[in-house]
């Protein structure tokens, strides 16, 4: 069974920082490209980065260039979102998906998805 599974969401303060981990199983990630995507409470789900499959291209919404980094380790089978000078308006649940190409995961084509993990950012 191909599964996806997010971890390392919390609640943190403003400015602080967080490490989101995408592990996979039942699969090896290194043919996927894997996005990172959020929801938050009543707005529509966000774009937030993707990596290629051999991590050589990535790219990011423009609300968290600069302050996100997304990298993987594919000998470990996980994809990680670094996540600093976190805002109150970072608070979503954060999801990984994978697909087989770089630019479908650019426009949201994704095969295969994660359960989310909760970031909450707040006093």
């Amino acid at each position: 069974q191909l599964q996806l599974v997010e971890s390392g969401g919390g609640l943190v303060q403003p400015g602080g920082s967080l490490r989101l981990f995408c592990a996979a199983s039942g699969f090896t990630l290194d043919l996927y490209a894997i996005g990172w995507f959020r929801q938050a409470p009543g707005k529509e789900r966000e774009g937030v980065s993707c990596i290629s499959s051999s991590g050589g291209r990535t790219n990011y919404a423009d609300s968290v260039k600069g302050r996100f980094t997304i990298s993987r380790d594919n000998a470990k089978n996980t994809v990680y979102l670094e996540m600093n000078s976190l805002k109150p308006e970072d608070t979503a649940i954060y999801y990984c998906a994978a697909t087989r190409e770089f630019n479908l995961c650019v426009f949201e084509e994704l095969e295969y998805w994660g359960q989310g993990t909760q970031v909450t950012v707040s006093s």
